[in-house]
Formats: C-alpha cells, structure tokens, sequence
C-alpha cells in the first residue's frame, strides 16, 4: 500500500537518523514545502571533531540514570548539532528563509526548547513526530 505524505516524509527522518553519531539518541530531521523536500538533517558533531559515539561529548558519556533524556543542554553540555538545526540550515543556505515559511519539519523525536525556538523563529508552520502533529 503506498503512504501518504506524512507517513513517507516521517519514514524519511527515521532514515536519516541512521547517520547520527550521537550516543544517546539518533535523530533525523527532514523539512517538507509543497511537497518537496528543502532541508535534511541528523544531529552530529561539526566537521573535525571527535564523534559523540567515539568519546567526543561529555554528555554521552553519561548514563541517563544521571543525565535524564530532556536535562537542560545549558548544564550537561551536548557538542552535537541537532538534527532538526541541521535541516534548517540546509534549507536556508539552499532555498533561503522565505521557503521556510510555512514549512513543515518531520522528526523522529520530539524537539528540544531551542529546536522548537529554531522552528518558531522560522515560521515553520508544522512539526510532525513520527507521523503526529505537533503544532
């Protein structure tokens, strides 16, 4: 049976989140305008530097019986950078920020405050996480 757009765009991220070389939680970001996709992402470390899954990050050393899974970024740092980050990055250097408008962003887990904050300032019109709307 074909799937609709949500399910196909949602089954994307989940795709993508195979990238992820964070140790505690791959997540895959994909952004969504009329259609076609604009922006794709994976939360990662920055180009050079050591790999969360290879020792790089403090927080994924710990176990979450210490870092829980949505403690504050601000006091048990993370060097990653966030899938759905990533996804609006690519469409913004790609299509600018007029395409983002509207958009919306598929994700395979739920948004962190600043992602959201991210998502908002753009004006992304929807969040869809694991094929359920969220805004």
């Amino acid at each position: 049976m074909r799937p609709g757009w949500d399910d196909f765009f949602s089954d994307l991220a989940i795709f993508w989140s195979a990238r992820s070389t964070c140790s505690r939680r791959q997540v895959g970001a994909v952004v969504v305008k009329d259609k076609q996709v604009i922006g794709q992402g994976y939360n990662g470390v920055t180009s050079g530097k050591r790999h969360c899954i290879d020792g790089g990050c403090p927080r994924g050393q710990m176990d979450y019986s210490v870092v829980p899974p949505d403690a504050d970024y601000n006091q048990f740092p993370c060097h990653a950078i966030h899938a759905e980050d990533n996804a609006i990055e690519v469409a913004l250097e790609a299509f600018g920020k007029v395409a983002l408008e509207g958009a919306t962003i598929y994700v395979n887990h739920k948004p962190c405050q600043q992602c959201t904050n991210k998502i908002e300032k753009y004006r992304i019109g929807r969040v869809v996480v694991r094929g359920q709307e969220e805004a």
